[in-house]
């Protein structure tokens, strides 16, 4: 089990790391299709609106109390169970990429990022952060922290300045547990352990996924569709959940706008992703 530990993020390496022809988008087919994901379940204060599908797995329990704009509850279903495999797959790659944009830190007063990967340990954001594309229709940001990421119940988070947005994406890859107290956040949370709010959180272009926990909710609406979530309410012309690309090479330009490649993986590549999923599920199994 510790081989299989110390090769997939090699594996992951080689298939995302260095090709020309990186597949858009990094998240698998099934966990795309999931709003909300947890491993050990979902909790809710009545009512949150989802827009996407909401699930867990190996655990079933997913609460009640939703309004669906679209998607439908995945109790320990074929689906969740996949999804559960591609999301431990997409956090191995996203950790591939090489830091590109610097620091990620905590913030006190309104905060802009162009385009890159950045890095941080515990992270605190307590005002605005502005996700500025410079006019790139196809900018990618990752953020990764080892520990945990809060936002305070004042801080925003948004993006702007990306054309029609259709080639946006934006991962914040969480060591821990994410906290998200603000009234907005946007993109797709790939956390370790719990992700929650104090309630009221609206995500209008994103996921909420959870690799070892639970996903709580109280009265939030989160949804893959993307309206209205730019600083100046732009609505852009996408329903990927801001997961239409990934950084080519080494992560994309930090500042520049974050180049993308859309196409099809080499062979190779896709031989490689196979035996990630297939040591993830080997994994998993032992571990149940």
């Amino acid at each position: 089990m510790n081989a299989i530990k110390l090769t997939l993020p090699a594996l992951i390496a080689l298939s995302f790391g260095g090709s020309a022809a990186l597949a858009a988008p990094i998240l698998g087919a099934d966990l795309a299709s999931f709003a909300v994901l947890g491993a050990a379940g979902v909790t809710n204060v009545p009512t949150s609106t989802i827009g996407g599908n909401l699930g867990s797995a190996p655990n079933a329990s997913v609460g009640g109390g939703y309004v669906f704009t679209s998607g439908s509850i995945q109790q320990n279903t074929a689906i969740a169970q996949n999804a559960q495999l591609q999301l431990d797959a997409a956090i191995l790659a996203l950790n591939a990429f090489a830091n590109t944009g610097g620091a990620f830190t905590s913030n006190g007063a309104l905060t802009t990022y162009n385009p890159g990967v950045y890095d941080g340990g515990a992270v605190t954001l307590g005002a605005d952060v502005v996700l500025d594309g410079g006019g790139n229709s196809n900018a990618v940001w990752i953020f990764r922290t080892t520990s945990t990421l809060i936002t305070s119940t004042t801080a925003n988070v948004t993006v702007t300045n990306v054309g029609g947005g259709g080639g946006v994406g934006i991962y914040w890859v969480v060591g821990s547990a994410a906290t998200l107290n603000g009234p907005q956040f946007v993109g797709n949370v790939l956390a370790h352990d719990l992700i929650s709010s104090d309630g009221f959180l609206t995500l209008p272009c994103g996921r909420l996924l959870s690799a070892e926990t639970q996903v709580t909710l109280i009265q939030d609406t989160i949804s893959l569709g993307c309206t209205n979530v730019g600083t100046t309410g732009a609505s852009y012309a996408t329903s990927g959940g801001f997961d239409q690309g990934a950084p080519t090479g080494s992560g994309g330009t930090g500042g520049s706008g974050g180049q993308v490649v859309n196409g099809v993986p080499e062979p190779v590549s896709l031989a490689l992703v196979g035996l990630v999923l297939a040591g993830l599920l080997f994994g998993r199994s032992r571990k149940a």
